[in-house]
């Protein structure tokens, strides 16, 4: 016997990347808010500073 596995369908598949704050919708993967942004900030510091950490260290090297 076999272990079958079936993927239920998703009714609607149009997920939106950010939601809007006046959109009542339930499919995104972002909203648009204050801790959003600061998180989003604060993942782009964070890259810049290993960025240039890493280029650093191979000139010093």
């Amino acid at each position: 016997m076999e272990n079958t596995m079936t993927d239920e369908k998703v009714e609607n598949e149009k997920t939106e990347f950010a939601k809007e704050p006046h959109n009542p919708k339930q499919e995104y993967i972002f909203q648009k808010n204050g801790i959003t942004k600061k998180g989003f900030l604060i993942i782009i510091a964070a890259l810049v500073i290993l960025t240039i950490a890493l280029v650093t260290s191979g000139v010093a090297f």
